[in-house]
């Protein structure tokens, strides 16, 4: 009887794990756990993004709200972001992107267990970036969208991942946008 052969493990594209593109961290490896809506931002979509951006973010202040499985945040941190705060309310979610920040040596990253919209209701902290890409199919984006303008410095940066097409509340405008499979993102200035 022949044994069994366990499946090659892919360096990247395998499931729950996501490459960093670019920047100090730039090939490293995030594992992250299952989880409902989690579908952390293609490679191809968070290039995209930071082509946008000008590749690096040197002393900017960031925040994840919906950090789920971290690409963005940590993609931020390795391009030289002076801070990122990460916020993630499940707890296996929460500890997958512990251990990330604690391989990757990310020191720059602060990690909180916390509701994304009750965090930012009670929050006073203005940033240069914000990545809202929550949940596919939560429809949560859209309730961050009203209070978003308090949370950004002036002209500041807003990353839009949704499931229908982002329309920019008052404040703001559309810098970029395209669509990748059902996701639709836009970055958004405040004006």
């Amino acid at each position: 009887m022949l044994a069994k052969r366990a499946a090659p493990q892919r360096a990247h594209g395998a499931a729950n794990r996501v490459r960093i593109i670019g920047g100090q961290y730039r090939r490293r490896l995030l594992d992250f756990p299952d989880g409902a809506g989690l579908r952390p931002t293609p490679d191809r979509v968070r290039e995209t993004l930071f082509n946008w951006l000008g590749q690096d973010l040197p002393g900017w202040i960031c925040l994840d709200l919906f950090a789920g499985s971290g690409a963005l945040g940590f993609e931020a941190a390795s391009r030289g972001a002076g801070r990122v705060v990460m916020i993630e309310r499940d707890l296996k979610t929460t500890a997958a992107l512990e251990k990330n920040r604690t391989v990757l040596g990310a020191s720059r990253v602060d990690i909180l267990r916390a509701d994304a919209l009750a965090w930012l209701a009670n929050s006073q902290e203005a940033f240069d970036l914000i990545f809202v890409d929550p949940p596919f199919g939560s429809g949560l984006a859209e309730s961050v969208l009203a209070d978003l303008g308090r949370h950004l410095k002036p002209g500041g940066h807003a990353y839009i991942e949704q499931e229908t097409a982002v329309v920019a509340p008052p404040g703001f405008i559309i810098h970029r946008s395209g669509r990748a499979g059902r996701s639709h993102f836009a970055l958004l200035i405040k004006e």
